[in-house]
């Protein structure tokens, strides 16, 4: 199997530099929808700009809200934040399709980006045509995302999620593997078959009660991160049974599952955060916005111990977007605002307190990026190797029940065989609940 894997052969829980905040799921506000109830009015003459965001996407967190008020005396702003996207997404979409309850400014994740542009394009300002905007900006790829055949670009480009592999050089040592980070790349430079025997040599020596990676999910995603073609084609077809590509990720996984070289985790869940704080794998697939999350579960005596190589095949995973709806109580200077947080300069302030690594290309070279330092990973260049990466991604294709899939291919199904279920098994439960979900 591990042949067909390796001759046949994108990216959602943000990340980690020299003062980072505390990760991807903290900090954020109720979990219930999104309040639309915030006044064009801030009072004292100012009018307030109301983002809906999910998860923790740092805007607030880097101080942009406090510059871009002090920059703009009049402007207050404030978000309402949904905690997870799977909760934040499903209120959206209602709102759109109602065209009511809209914020000034909501977030799309890249999962649900080409929905959005698919379906609500309409609802949707176009943010090419804002002042200060420069399209050559951002990664190409990036900017296709949020873009409609007719041209219109529906949305900004936030972060990125370039992949890396964040490991721990205590627990490599001690399982005879290298620690040094370009050593450590060559182990499996250009396949995921061979960070699967790295996986192997790792379970050999590796301490007692520890894992190799942390999960399945982790695993899987991060081998369909670095594939052109996943779940569609470029048709817009669903092809996620047929293409070999989906299927092969999910073996080899599933492979790493029975040898016991994953934790019997799902990812962003209670019992995952524990095996961070408890020392309890030595790898996993690495975005800069995970830096930030392990930094939150770790206990004090891990900094420095981490730190990052280059993954197998470059991918992305995650990401996110900014758009401004058409019948907002603020459009004109909701739009100016999305502009300025989204211009190369912000979002590499927002890489270095946050960790949310630039989709603006402009931003790579800025000392923010190329100086970049983690507590977690010590001297490591954190800003250079996730900007190198983030050069090679695939321009991937995106469809519109990316989320779904993704997830079933995970939740229902790689995980399964932690559990004892054979391969065949996990994959017969994983694509009739996707089949079942894609058909409501």
């Amino acid at each position: 199997m591990r042949a067909r894997i390796r001759t046949a052969r994108k990216a959602m829980a943000v990340a980690a530099v020299a003062s980072l905040g505390a990760g991807l799921l903290a900090g954020c506000a109720d979990d219930g929808g999104d309040d639309s109830s915030g006044s064009s009015s801030g009072g004292k003459g100012k009018t307030t700009i109301t983002l809906g965001l999910f998860g923790t996407m740092g805007f607030k967190e880097a101080g942009l809200y406090a510059e871009y008020e002090k920059l703009n005396p009049k402007i207050k702003i404030a978000e309402n934040v949904v905690e997870r996207n799977e909760n934040y997404y499903p209120a959206l979409l209602n709102h759109l399709t109602t065209n009511s309850g809209l914020q000034d400014v909501q977030a799309v994740e890249v999962g649900n980006i080409a929905e959005i542009v698919n379906t609500q394009a309409a609802k949707l300002e176009d943010l090419s045509k804002v002042s200060g905007v420069d399209k050559a900006d951002w990664l190409d790829w990036k900017w296709q995302q949020a873009t409609t055949k007719d041209g219109q670009t529906i949305g900004l480009g936030t972060d990125i999620g370039p992949m890396a592999i964040c490991y721990r050089k205590d627990l490599f040592e001690k399982a005879g593997l290298p620690t040094d980070r370009a050593e450590v790349g060559k182990l499996w430079a250009g396949d995921w078959g061979k960070f699967v025997d790295a996986g192997e040599r790792y379970k050999k020596n590796g301490p007692e009660g520890t894992t190799f990676m942390d999960s399945p999910g982790g695993l899987i995603n991060a081998i369909l991160s670095s594939e052109k073609e996943k779940f569609y084609d470029a048709s817009g077809k669903v092809v996620y049974k047929t293409n070999p590509a989906v299927k092969n990720a999910f073996d080899l996984t599933a492979e790493a599952a029975e040898k016991g070289l994953v934790g019997a985790q799902t990812q962003f869940q209670p019992a995952w955060d524990q095996t961070i704080a408890n020392n309890k794998f030595a790898a996993m697939a690495c975005p800069p916005w995970m830096l930030g999350y392990i930094k939150g579960k770790s206990q004090p005596d891990a900094k420095g111990k981490w730190d990052v190589a280059v993954a197998p095949k470059s991918g992305n995973w995650g990401g996110s977007f900014l758009t401004v709806p058409k019948n907002g109580k603020n459009v004109e200077e909701a739009k100016k605002l999305v502009a300025w947080l989204t211009a190369p300069e912000q979002q590499a302030k927002l890489f270095k307190v946050q960790g949310s690594f630039p989709s603006a290309q402009a931003a790579f070279d800025s000392p923010e990026v190329t100086g970049a330092k983690n507590d977690m990973t010590g001297d490591a260049p954190i800003g250079e190797i996730f900007a190198e990466a983030a050069k090679q991604i695939p321009v991937q294709v995106i469809g519109p029940k990316d989320q779904i899939i993704q997830q079933g291919l995970t939740d229902n199904g790689v995980i399964l065989v932690t559990k004892g279920k054979s391969a065949k098994e996990a994959w017969e439960t994983a694509t009739k609940t996707i089949d079942n979900n894609l058909d409501q």
